[in-house]
């Protein structure tokens, strides 16, 4: 048996960088992971991979249409399917070896295998040949992410009917490709394929896309894909599908009921959401049960159980890797006897469509539900200069403050690179600036980003550029 002071079930976001955090901290730490390599879902089969692909293939999409030719730009792509999928698993398995050298230099032990519970302060590791492994450590961070949510009646095959990560890895393009779940990761991959060429059609039960997302922001987003050619049918029921020969049948019903239809495609994404990978990991064991969804509950990243914390996916919040970062850290800091917060006000979100989307704080419907006074300062991306050279002028920076202290309380964004702009939003509400804070710090010209500024100055009624 090997004694440890902190063992990390997991490789993931959460779980790697509290391994790393532990070994800076100069704790004895072990991370248990069982793919042959680390990064989790994030880095091998979810975000890293699809970003390559987004970006692959915006690139061929402006090169095949008219952005490019309205630019004098003329040329004659030809799609390399093989070399895009090369060029997205080199890029991830240089991502995964960055852990491992993070892990040696921060004096990590990568204990590779599946881990479980075996008792209070017990890891049990089983190894690819069967061979168990007995880790004791005075704290134990479980860690172990989520997984896909399975359809009742769609059953996934990954060669017909997909999951995430059986859409990252196709080996044509889709004829047609209907995807089921209207939220970030169908619109992203929904994206990446129709820009490849294929007709998509999402269907979502709700009736609107990304439940959860600010109502107005939502609907741009779906004005501007469906612009662009993907299909929307919400409302909308799958209670079925069939594989036939090179295509599916699926079997489709009103929501509020009414009369079946059936619509036929090549592929289909199952992209419903994701539910916490709790399963096999021996928590009766150690007194721990999950809630019906599955999820272990915590207070600061304990649970129930004395010595065994939990952070990410597996436990309650948004299902975000910068999330599961920010907990990794907290909850190591308090594992090591110093005090740490996670602000889960503060906690951004982003969809990786074209436009993209960004939004952190309160939704204009959360703050009427709490019956809070606010003011809305909105400055569209059309008035942009940067944006409009660009052609690319599409969407707009909302910022909803406070309407007695100026206090920003939650901005929306869709336009371009605005996954990279709403970490000046993140800054100020953390230090609880007010709208009028960024209205008079001076942004850089021509930018993206003197969006940002206008929208603060139009809380209080004073946008000069539009």
């Amino acid at each position: 048996m090997t004694a440890y002071d902190v063992v990390v079930i997991g490789g993931g976001p959460g779980g790697y960088n509290a391994a790393i955090r532990a070994g800076q901290l100069g704790l004895k730490v072990a991370c248990v992971e069982g793919r042959e390599t680390l990064g989790g879902t994030c880095l091998n089969v979810g975000c890293m991979p699809s970003k390559a692909l987004l970006h692959a293939s915006e690139l061929y999409e402006a090169a095949s249409g008219k952005e490019f030719a309205s630019l004098g730009i003329e040329v004659k792509p030809k799609l390399n399917l093989l070399q895009m999928m090369k060029q997205k698993d080199e890029s991830v398995a240089g991502l995964t070896k960055g852990i491992e050298f993070l892990f040696r230099k921060n004096k990590v032990d990568w204990i590779k295998g599946w881990g479980t519970l075996s008792g209070a302060g017990q890891v049990l590791v089983t190894a690819a040949d069967g061979s168990l492994i007995q880790l004791q450590a005075k704290d134990i961070v479980i860690a172990t992410g989520s997984e896909p949510t399975p359809l009742p009646g769609v059953a996934i095959d990954n060669q017909r009917i997909l999951d995430s990560t059986g859409a990252l890895a196709l080996p044509e393009v889709p004829k047609h490709l209907v995807v089921i779940g209207a939220g970030v990761i169908g619109l992203e991959l929904g994206s990446v394929w129709r820009r490849l060429g294929s007709a998509v059609t999402v269907v979502e039960y709700l009736d609107r896309i990304c439940p959860g997302l600010d109502d107005e922001t939502a609907k741009t987003l779906q004005r501007a894909l469906s612009k662009q050619g993907m299909k929307f049918q919400l409302g909308s029921k799958v209670s079925g599908a069939v594989v036939k020969g090179q295509g599916v049948e699926l079997s489709l019903e009103p929501a509020a009921g009414g009369a079946a239809q059936v619509l036929e495609c090549d592929y289909v994404l199952v992209a419903i959401g994701r539910r916490p990978y709790t399963e096999g990991l021996g928590l009766e064991s150690a007194g721990l049960t999950t809630d019906k969804r599955g999820m272990l509950a915590n207070d600061h990243h304990k649970t129930a159980v004395p010595g065994i914390w939990v952070i990410g996916d597996v436990t309650s919040g948004l299902m975000l890797a910068h999330k599961a970062e920010d907990e990794a850290i907290a909850c190591v800091e308090r594992i090591a006897g110093r005090s740490a917060e996670v602000n889960y006000n503060v906690i951004p979100s982003v969809i990786y469509t074209k436009p993209e989307v960004a939004c952190v704080g309160l939704t204009e419907e959360q703050l009427k539900e709490a019956g809070r006074s606010y003011r809305v300062g909105k400055f569209p991306f059309t008035a942009n200069s940067r944006a409009k050279i660009n052609h690319e002028a599409e969407g707009f920076v909302k910022v909803l403050a406070d309407e007695r202290t100026d206090e920003i309380l939650g901005v929306h964004m869709v336009g371009p690179s605005v996954s990279e702009m709403i970490g000046e939003y993140c800054v100020a509400m953390e230090f609880a600036a007010s709208a009028e804070d960024i209205a008079l710090i001076c942004h850089p010209h021509p930018t993206r980003s003197e969006a940002l500024r206008q929208a603060a100055m139009g809380v209080d009624g004073w946008i000069m550029q539009a």
